[in-house]
């Protein structure tokens, strides 16, 4: 199983970035999908999760800026970021956590699941 991030970079505020993750070795479709970011000395923070049929979750902190989407054949996953503010800089990781059970999926918390190396992204103000 793998799953590679990119899309990361240096954006001024108010900019925007689109994250993309690329999954392999097992069938996204089947899990819950999402994103947490890490910023340095910071906990680990749930941005976005997807389920299988559409539904979505994410972070108040993001809420109405980020959107998660995944592509038809559901291996790739998107973070699209707008609006970007200086406290979304952070290392983000595509996460894979637990089976869908048919339910909206919870934010993962970067406790548990499987995820990749990550792709930096910087906000400057």
């Amino acid at each position: 199983e793998e799953l590679v991030e990119s899309g990361g970079g240096s954006v001024q505020a108010g900019g925007s970035l689109r994250l993309s993750c690329v999954a392999s070795g097992f069938n996204a479709s089947r899990y819950c999908m999402g994103w947490f970011r890490q910023a340095a000395e910071k906990k680990r923070e749930g941005v976005a999760t997807i389920a299988a049929d559409g539904s979505v979750n994410y972070a108040d902190s993001v809420k109405g800026r980020f959107t998660i989407s995944q592509d038809n054949n559901m291996q790739t996953l998107y973070l699209q970021m707008n609006t970007l503010k200086a406290e979304d800089s952070a290392i983000y990781y595509c996460v894979k956590t637990y089976y869908w059970n048919g339910r909206s999926c919870d934010l993962p918390t970067g406790l548990f699941g499987f995820w990749g190396r990550g792709t930096r992204v910087t906000v400057s103000s």
